[in-house]
C-alpha cells in the first residue's frame, strides 16, 4: 500500500503540473498576435487504484486562439490525469492507477463503472476525446513499449530492455507503423497522427472504436523515465476543425514542452 501511495503522489505532481505553462505562445513577426482568451475549467469525477476521487475545482484555463474557437472549446482535468480541450457542455470521467491516468471526454454521460469494471464495455462507438498518460518507470511502461515500436524507432533499445524482462511475451509487440496511419513527425519523441475511418491504427490503441469517422491525435515520449503521453480525438465532421487546435494544446503542456 506504502508503494501504490507514493506513485499515485507521484501521478498527483506530475498532474498538478499540467496547469502551469505559459499561456501566452510566441507568435511570428508577420502575424498578428493572437490574445489569451480564457475558456472554462471542467473538473472531472475519478476512480481508480484508491477508490473514487471527487472532480477537482480549477480556474478558467488561459490559451492563445482567436476567440471564436475558443467559445467553442473548454478545458477538462481530473485529479490525476493530463489535461485537454473538448468541445464545450461534453460529460468526462476518469480512470487512475499507479501505470498512470486516463480521461475521456464524450458528448454522452459515461458511466465510470462501466469504463471502469465493465469486462463487456467494447469503448466508444461515437465521438470521444482520450487524453491517457502512461508512467514508463512502473507497469505502464508496457503501454509504452506498444507505442514506442509502432511509431518511435529512436526509443528501440528502451523497448526492447522492457521486452527482456519477459513479462509480456514479445509477440504483444508488433514494430512498425500501422499500415494506413498517416504519421506526421514533430521530432525524435512526438508524432501527430491521422487513423483512417473503419480502420486500426494509433487511434483504436485507446478506448475508441474503429467506425466511419477518422480519428487523430498525438503521442509525446518525455521525461527520464519515458512516460507517455496518447491522445486520440474523433469529432463529428462540423467540429474536426478543432483538432489541430486540441492537438497543439496538448504539444504546448509541460508533458509535451519537454520534448525533443
Amino acid at each position: 500500500m506504502e508503494k501504490h501511495h507514493l506513485l499515485l503522489v507521484g501521478l498527483a505532481l506530475w498532474a498538478g503540473c499540467i496547469g502551469c505553462s505559459s499561456a501566452f505562445a510566441q507568435t511570428k513577426p508577420s502575424a498578428p498576435p493572437l490574445q489569451g482568451v480564457a475558456v472554462p475549467f471542467v473538473g472531472c469525477a475519478s476512480d481508480g487504484q484508491m477508490g473514487p476521487v471527487k472532480a477537482p475545482a480549477g480556474q478558467s484555463k488561459l490559451v492563445t486562439l482567436p476567440a471564436g474557437v475558443a467559445a467553442r472549446l473548454a478545458y477538462y482535468k481530473a485529479e490525476y490525469s493530463a489535461g485537454v480541450l473538448a468541445p464545450r457542455g461534453w460529460h468526462c470521467f476518469s480512470t487512475y492507477g499507479s501505470n498512470g491516468a486516463n480521461l475521456f471526454v464524450s458528448p454522452d454521460a459515461i458511466d465510470g463503472k462501466t469504463v471502469l469494471l465493465s469486462m463487456d464495455w467494447k469503448g466508444f462507438s461515437g465521438q470521444a476525446i482520450q487524453i491517457s498518460v502512461s508512467l514508463g518507470g512502473t507497469s505502464g511502461r508496457f503501454q509504452v513499449v506498444k507505442i514506442i515500436a509502432r511509431v518511435f524507432p529512436e526509443y528501440k533499445a528502451f523497448a526492447e530492455n522492457v521486452i527482456a524482462e519477459g513479462i509480456e511475451p514479445a509477440s504483444s509487440f508488433s514494430f512498425g507503423p500501422y499500415p494506413k496511419d498517416k504519421l506526421t513527425y514533430r521530432g525524435k519523441s512526438v508524432v501527430e497522427f491521422e487513423t483512417p475511418a473503419n480502420t486500426e491504427g494509433l487511434g483504436t490503441d485507446s478506448k475508441l472504436q474503429a467506425n466511419a469517422s477518422p480519428i487523430a491525435g498525438v503521442a509525446i515520449l518525455s521525461g527520464a523515465e519515458t512516460d507517455l503521453v496518447l491522445l486520440s480525438a474523433r469529432l463529428k465532421k462540423k467540429d474536426r476543425d478543432l483538432i489541430p487546435t486540441i492537438v497543439g494544446q496538448v504539444e504546448k503542456e509541460p508533458n509535451g514542452s519537454v520534448a525533443q
